[in-house]
């Protein structure tokens, strides 16, 4: 099934049911949001599907671009997704794996915006949200979205703090930082 990002680029996306492409309007409304903080920013992408929020990325002056995928179809999608749509002086890095594996491998590196969008079902919001917190993946100043179902109550980790959560049918995305406070404690 394709699928149009910024500037009416046609994406492919992985066929079956591997991924669940976030929402054009959703997509729509986080890159608002973030349009100031995307260009030249370090991004990553959690439970990454068909990478539509890295092309997004990528379009909107991404520096450098990581996903974290599990989905052998999707990787391979993900990849020509964002070969697609980047530019030479953008770096794109997609890892194959569990994303509570993979993450702590990422200690160590810092990204400025961080966009996680699991199954909406799975449990992964209790196990991922503290892994981004105890191995500072979140740079100063940085924002990390978490996209979950409206219903949905999202409890956060100490460290994490809710900025503002935005609503759209069933799907809400909340905007989360670690406090200044809490950062000049590190």
């Amino acid at each position: 099934m394709p699928l149009r990002i910024s500037g009416n680029r046609l994406l492919q996306t992985p066929k079956g049911d591997v991924s669940r492409p976030t929402l054009s309007r959703v997509r729509e409304a986080v890159f608002n949001i973030w349009q100031v903080e995307v260009e030249d920013c370090r991004w990553l992408d959690l439970c990454a599907g068909s990478g539509s929020m890295g092309a997004e990325a990528l379009c909107h002056g991404a520096a450098h671009v990581t996903g974290i995928e599990q989905a052998p179809k999707a990787i391979a999608v993900i990849e020509a997704n964002w070969n697609k749509v980047g530019k030479d002086h953008q770096e794109t890095r997609i890892l194959r794996g569990n994303v509570t594996t993979r993450l702590p491998q990422l200690a160590g590196e810092q990204f400025d915006l961080i966009y996680f969008d699991p199954p909406y079902a799975s449990n992964l919001y209790a196990k991922v949200l503290p892994l981004i917190v105890n191995h500072q993946l979140l740079a100063e100043n940085g924002e990390l979205a978490v996209e979950h179902g409206s219903r949905y109550k999202l409890q956060l980790p100490e460290g994490l703090t809710l900025r503002r959560c935005k609503s759209y049918g069933s799907s809400a995305v909340s905007f989360c930082h670690i406090p200044p406070e809490a950062q000049t404690n590190e």
